[in-house]
């Protein structure tokens, strides 16, 4: 019973917005929500239905009573299917778990992100300002940049390709 009421307090779209779910886990996820939503929908309409017939107001309705006669003996004999849901059961368990796992591996993903974008934001607040730079601080920083300049030299070009056409010529100042 627990578990049913829980089902109902389930905010669906939180759960995917939160959890940051995508692909097939969402897709699994908005399937299971249809079949639930459904089966509790043709609960609802079952169950507001009357369970009780009674055949003696048909009889005092109808000149032909052996006709209610019949379907009562038949309504008597009715012995509803029962159905073994175990299958169901476990393809719902299943489902739990995959989907768990799938949650759990996500939620490590995003752990993992968040700390590398804080570890990156201390990077930022604690780095000194571009123009405090030296020169040999931004070459430690990316060794590229004196390899490209010593080949630019080496071929006798002094100016970086593009460099005026971002940033202006800073000869007229």
């Amino acid at each position: 019973m627990a578990a049913r009421s829980a089902a109902l307090k389930l905010d669906w779209a939180k759960v995917t917005t939160s959890l940051g779910l995508r692909g097939q886990t969402v897709v699994g996820l908005q399937a299971f929500k249809k079949r639930n939503d459904d089966a509790r929908r043709k609960l609802q309409l079952l169950s507001e239905l009357p369970t009780k017939v009674d055949f003696s107001e048909y009889r005092g309705v109808l000149k032909n009573r052996a006709i209610v006669d019949e379907i009562e003996k038949r309504f008597a004999a009715f012995k509803p299917a029962t159905y073994d849901l175990s299958r169901q059961l476990k393809a719902i368990e299943a489902f739990e778990v995959e989907a768990v796992k799938n949650a759990e591996a996500t939620k490590q993903k995003v752990d993992l992100e968040l700390k590398d974008l804080e570890k990156t934001l201390m990077n930022i607040e604690n780095a000194r300002p571009f123009d405090q730079l030296t020169v040999d601080e931004v070459a430690a920083a990316e060794p590229s940049i004196d390899e490209k300049t010593a080949k630019l030299v080496s071929k006798g070009r002094w100016a970086v390709p593009g460099y005026k056409e971002k940033f202006g010529d800073l000869s007229v100042l």
